[in-house]
């Protein structure tokens, strides 16, 4: 499976139609006719057979607080297969390339709010840190969140440890 590697910038209208159509198909949730649930990312990863998108994965990159800490991480986000197509190793071959690209990166941790047992199998674990994030609903701001991280997990990129005792302020939305 080829994944191509799009930055955000460079999406075409195609592309744009494609990952909605796609994203419509993968999940219940409303994505408002947008390839991007919230806001925009930094990097696509995509893989298509007949032209149509049948997986993809968003990265993006940002600082967060740590405890007081600055630290840079890579998010992953917007995690779809066709589910026509689920179970063909889809989902573990553009995770396998979104670590990849995490890892040659800045970032210290790849981040993700998500429960698969895929990424658990990629290294990731549960971490239970206390969440500050900016509500994000329909692509409208809202208030301001402290609340347990139910379904963070963090896949450390650089041999750190990540302290999961530290509140975690993402210094924006939830990805």
């Amino acid at each position: 499976m080829l994944v191509e590697r799009i930055p955000e910038w460079a999406l075409t209208t195609a592309d744009e139609a494609s990952l909605v159509e796609l994203l419509a198909r993968a999940f219940d949730t409303d994505y408002g006719g947008r390839s991007f649930f919230q806001q925009r990312h930094h990097l696509r990863l995509v893989i298509r057979e007949d032209n149509a998108v049948v997986g993809h994965m968003a990265l993006l990159w940002r600082a967060v607080r740590l405890e007081g800490r600055l630290v840079t991480v890579a998010g992953l986000a917007e995690v779809a297969t066709d589910p026509e197509r689920r179970g063909k190793g889809i989902a573990t071959t553009l995770l396998k390339a979104a670590i990849a690209e995490a890892r040659v990166s800045p970032a210290e941790f790849l981040l993700l709010f998500g429960t698969a047992p895929l990424y658990a199998g990629a290294g990731f674990h549960k971490a239970g840190n206390r969440l500050i994030h900016l509500g994000l609903r329909d692509a409208v701001t809202g208030a301001l969140h402290r609340e347990p991280a139910e379904t963070l997990m963090v896949l450390p990129l650089r041999g750190g440890a990540w302290d999961e005792t530290a509140e975690l302020d993402l210094l924006g939305h939830i990805f």
